[in-house]
């Protein structure tokens, strides 16, 4: 006898077999999910070609990608399990292991729908998501982002003043540490027209130590903004002059009293010894710091009491941050999230940074891990729930030292570039930033190069030693010496160089500060430098679609490369590689011919030069009929500001 029930459901939702056929066949992601457990019972063919899986049912979310955990999505899940509420998200980034046993994530973005699905009662018993493949849409997003000067330049005009303003306000960079990695991030409110009172400083004191800053003024708007910087100038001085904590906490209270946009502010400053790993800290009305290591994250013990102006007497406490752990100090604006009442924000940014500070979720990809945990932190919470109010992350993590740097190199200038790779290997590994590391490079190659060219002995013996340590409050110190004796090399053959002195005094503008002592012995460049790396100034979109890094630059060529553009009119090439004493003579020649000796007009597209050396800057700076062109932020827009030499950073229609 045909079932009455079965008839009834068939004909409310239609013949089983064509039910499951229209399912498979939907062009959107749909998956059943069974229980806390989240077990999977029903996957569509869309879903299946995703994420590049098969073997789905039958088994739990975990169970297929465990890499999940830390990722947010499956929290989401138990969010919606428990709750009953729905969540949507766009453009969301997850990273998945398509070929299980493989170790490669690969990332997949998804606009989602997480539903509840209720039984009879009324319970939920399971979850329905529905997705579609946004990835292709996303990466061209981003692409576009990082390929289209004009979208940059637009949104760079509608909010040049607030960016401008926040710029001079916060630090130009954070200190490079021998023992302490930092890293800050800096997320603006979606208001496009109001600035924020959120600060950040990192100072580097006697002894190795440094200062850790981040406070957050009343209000938005210029005043905030002009009472922000007061209050940063002084914790900076008096930091810096005292190295005490309460100290500079009461001065910055005392200023209250004579602007009155500081009153209320609240601060906290942690100060980290590496030697030990001891904290000493005070929180004025702020959040507590948050401790972070591989297996846990703890808020530490409030300190201080209430905020700036309000009479509050101030004390410190102390901690230990133990060899790999990260300190975070934060504003309250990564707590206050729209739809996230403050217990549970501040449970999920504890168990999100320590997920984060372990490696768990996103992939590091090289990543340190307080970098990580002002990065991650805010594409895994942010994306979720947006966010009304800046948001400021700053992260120390105490590390090992790098080893000094010292090479010696027969004295050739063939073995340039050599020293130059080297030094920059140091440098990436001593957590310097790429203005930094352009500087530095390019410096340290005229130095050496001078060496070579004028200083080794006439006998082939002759050699150049280079050495680079980082000391305590982040200066590094590098040498170039040799053991020969001056002598000059203008002779005939050699008169494509009309660099004489150019080396130097690029060396000198490029360094704070430049010494070169000359002796019966040899002679000894000193080049001292105070090392910083820039923090995140980041914007809601970034956040939205993820934090992936840029892609990473492809290894340096080790020749010089000129490549004609016969796709645009007119005469264009693009030079690639190195442009250093090795390649500058062949540049000059291969120049010569295609312009005819300087007769007809050329474009040059320097984007992909790695290193422009004075010699290469003479060749290019004296002949005739060249129309340089290097994009904002490129190794030869640097180097040609620095020098004067005339050049465009977008390519307009000629004269």
């Amino acid at each position: 006898m045909p079932d009455p029930a079965a008839n009834a459901s068939d004909r409310r939702v239609g013949e089983p077999d064509v039910v499951r056929g229209i399912f498979e066949s939907m062009p959107v992601m749909l998956v059943g999910l069974t229980g806390p457990e989240h077990r999977i019972d029903a996957v569509n063919a869309a879903c299946r070609t995703v994420l590049g899986r098969d073997d789905f049912a039958g088994q739990t979310l975990l169970e297929v990608f465990p890499e999940m955990i830390g990722q947010q999505l499956y929290e989401i899940a138990d969010r919606v399990y428990r709750s009953g509420t729905s969540q949507t998200a766009q453009g969301w980034r997850v990273q998945i292991e398509r070929e299980p046993g493989s170790g490669r994530l690969d990332d997949v973005y998804v606009d989602f729908t997480v539903a509840p699905r209720l039984g009879p009662d009324g319970t939920v018993t399971g979850l329905n998501f529905v997705g579609v493949d946004a990835t292709e849409r996303v990466t061209e997003q981003q692409q576009a982002r990082r390929e289209s000067t004009e979208a940059v330049l637009r949104y760079e005009q509608a909010r040049d003043v607030i960016i401008a303003l926040q710029r001079r306000l916060l630090p130009p960079g954070l200190p490079v540490l021998p023992s302490v990695r930092i890293a800050g991030s800096y997320l603006l409110a979606d208001d496009e027209h109001a600035a924020g009172g959120d600060w950040f400083d990192a100072v580097p004191l006697a002894g190795g130590r440094v200062a850790l800053v981040v406070g957050d003024v009343v209000g938005h708007g210029v005043a905030a903004s002009a009472a922000m910087g007061q209050l940063r100038a002084v914790l900076q001085d008096r930091l810096d002059e005292t190295g005490d904590v309460v100290t500079a906490i009461r001065a910055a209270d005392r200023m209250t009293r004579r602007v009155p946009g500081a009153h209320a502010a609240t601060v906290c400053v942690v100060v980290v010894d590496p030697a030990d790993g001891t904290l000493t800290y005070c929180s004025a009305g702020h959040p507590p710091p948050l401790v972070a290591g591989p297996e846990q994250a703890r808020y530490l013990a409030p300190s201080g009491t209430g905020p700036l102006g309000t009479g509050a007497d101030y004390a410190v406490a102390t901690d230990r941050l133990a060899l790999g752990e990260v300190v975070l100090l934060y504003s309250d604006g990564i707590i206050e999230r729209p739809g996230r009442p403050p217990a549970e924000a501040t449970v999920e940014l504890s168990q999100v940074v320590a997920d984060v500070v372990a490696g768990r979720g996103l992939d590091p990809a090289g990543r340190p891990a307080a970098e990580r945990a002002c990065t991650h932190t805010l594409e895994l919470l942010v994306r979720q729930t947006g966010h009304t109010d800046d948001i400021t992350l700053l992260a120390a993590q105490r590390s090992t030292p790098p080893s000094p740097l010292w090479m010696r190199l027969p004295g050739d200038t063939a073995l340039v570039q050599a020293a130059r790779d080297a030094l920059v290997r140091w440098l990436r590994d001593a957590g310097a930033g790429p203005d930094d590391m352009i500087a530095l490079a390019h410096a340290v190659v005229e130095l050496v190069t001078n060496a070579a060219e004028h200083s080794h002995p006439d006998d082939a013996d002759g050699t150049v030693t280079v050495t680079a340590e980082l000391g305590e409050c982040g200066e590094v110190l590098i040498r170039v010496v040799d053991d020969g004796h001056w002598r000059h090399r203008d002779r005939p053959g050699d008169g494509f160089r009309h660099d004489r002195g150019l080396g130097l005094a690029m060396a000198t503008r490029l360094a704070d500060h430049v010494e070169i002592e000359s002796g019966e012995h040899g002679t000894t460049a000193t080049v001292r430098h105070r090392l910083t790396r820039p923090a995140a100034l980041l914007t809601s979109e970034q956040i939205t679609h993820g934090l992936t890094p840029a892609p990473a630059p492809a290894e340096r060529p080790e020749l010089m490369v000129i490549v004609d553009q016969p796709h645009v009119d007119g005469s264009r090439v693009a030079i690639h590689g190195p442009l250093d004493g090795t390649s500058a003579q062949h540049l000059d020649g291969e120049l010569n011919l295609i312009t005819l000796g300087g007769t007809h007009e050329l474009e040059v597209d320097l984007t992909g030069v790695t290193h422009l050396a004075s010699v290469a800057v003479a060749v290019l700076h004296r002949m005739p009929g060249l129309r340089l062109y290097a994009p904002a932020g490129s190794v030869a827009q640097q180097i040609m500001s620095l020098v004067d030499l005339p050049h465009v950073t977008s390519w307009l229609p000629g004269p």
